[in-house]
């Protein structure tokens, strides 16, 4: 006579298998910070169709052909240049004419402080790489932290990110961040 070999009861196992997938999937952390800040403007009141009317020399318009080249108020120019450009037209140090409007403001910790009306206008191709609209986007960003860690630095003897929630919102309304995106056209290629 032969014995019989005793199985194992994995009548359980997939519940055991299920709680276990449930549980790393609670536990574990999901990066889901990814992506391009920006706040989206506020909505047009109810009895205003358009947007106000925006004076030419506060704006500085950046454009993305398909090929990837950049038009920097119609003329050509270079990546490389973008930031120190987007910090000169931010920040009209010599209150330039021909760079954007600064008004006083009264800032919380700041005091009266010239605030600039600039407002970059990014606009893209449909052929505009996502590689050269990130750059573009990327270039921004450090243009306009670097000049928040400049006041930053003047104001309070720190850098930006080392701020309180108050110090940070105080810069933030000195220098905010003003970029406007239209929607992908085509852009004419120049050379």
């Amino acid at each position: 006579m032969g014995r019989k070999t005793p199985g194992l009861n994995t009548s359980s196992m997939s519940d055991i298998s299920f709680l276990l997938l449930a549980f790393f999937l609670l536990v574990s952390n999901i990066n889901t910070d990814q992506g391009i800040a920006r706040r989206l403007p506020p909505p047009l009141p109810p009895n205003q169709d358009k947007p106000p009317e925006v004076k030419e020399r506060n704006i500085f318009v950046v454009k993305i052909n398909s090929k990837d080249r950049l038009l920097f108020n119609g003329e050509v120019g270079d990546i490389s240049d973008l930031k120190d450009r987007a910090k000169e037209f931010l920040g009209n140090p010599n209150n330039d004419p021909s760079l954007p409007e600064k008004i006083d403001m009264d800032i919380p910790l700041l005091g009266n402080m010239k605030v600039s009306k600039g407002i970059i206008s990014l606009q893209n191709d449909r052929g505009t790489s996502y590689d050269m609209y990130v750059a573009v986007q990327n270039e921004l960003t450090v243009a306009i932290n670097e000049m928040r860690n400049e006041l930053s630095y003047e104001k309070f003897g720190r850098k930006y990110v080392d701020l309180n929630d108050s110090q940070a919102e105080a810069i933030d309304q000195a220098i905010p961040i003003a970029i406007s995106e239209a929607e992908p056209t085509k852009i004419g290629d120049k050379k």
